[in-house]
């Protein structure tokens, strides 16, 4: 599939459906509002770009229980995903930005990368299974495979488990993560709930030893983890 048949605005809206859904429960639907939120654009604008490109054939809406993407949509999508994160990955590993700063450097530069480029950029950097957070990156023809991971609430106290994802919907809290030590392959142990507080406590390896400390619930949301 040839993003370059669509708008810059079709690429950004069929790669945030797909963005959305990935780690949902099967059947899941993203909703207008949902949508508006992660493109930064008014409720209106969702609904009229959302018909337009439904019918197009790219997206499936049904009125009140949300939009998901047709498999031509689908296919569209996942191009866009795998030249965004093989940016973001490319940026992190051989331009030294950091893995708070690329995601919106990623966002300007896929629109403009030919096919030929992302292909060079993925044998560059060795082909690459995950972006800089956890995230899969799809195969060329389309494949994607995604780790068997949870997210750190669905632990109990006294599970452990290795972080496989951290999310990137917030700068800051990739931040306050990396700040704390809590990255990609780090081994985590929930050694307490603690709801009255919205918090977890937690412990892990950090500089050759070992950190503690309560995380609020927030922060906590998002890291995923393969239980250990």
């Amino acid at each position: 599939m040839d993003p370059a048949e669509l708008t810059p605005v079709a690429q950004d809206y069929l790669k945030a459906v797909w963005s959305a859904l990935e780690w949902a429960s099967e059947g899941t639907k993203v909703s207008t509002g949902q949508l508006a939120d992660r493109l930064g654009v008014g409720p209106s604008t969702v609904s009229e770009t959302v018909q337009r490109l439904s019918e197009q054939g790219l997206l499936a809406h049904e009125p009140y229980r949300g939009v998901g993407l047709t498999e031509r949509g689908r296919a569209y999508a996942l191009v866009m995903v795998r030249r965004h994160r093989l940016l973001e990955t490319w940026l992190v590993q051989q331009l030294g930005y950091a893995w708070d700063e690329v995601h919106d450097e990623a966002e300007h530069l896929e629109h403009a990368v030919s096919d030929r480029l992302v292909e060079r950029l993925d044998a560059l950097l060795g082909h690459p299974a995950r972006d800089p957070h956890g995230d899969p990156i799809p195969a060329a023809d389309g494949r994607v495979v995604r780790p068997d991971a949870v997210p750190l609430a669905e632990l109990a106290a006294g599970e452990s488990g290795v972080v496989a994802r951290i999310s990137d919907a917030d700068a800051g809290d990739l931040r306050l993560l990396a700040g704390l030590g809590i990255a990609l392959d780090v081994a985590v142990t929930v050694t307490a709930l603690l709801p009255r507080r919205d918090a977890v406590a937690l412990a892990w390896s950090h500089d050759g030893g070992r950190a503690a400390a309560e995380v609020e619930g927030r922060l906590a949301s998002r890291v995923w983890v393969t239980r250990a």
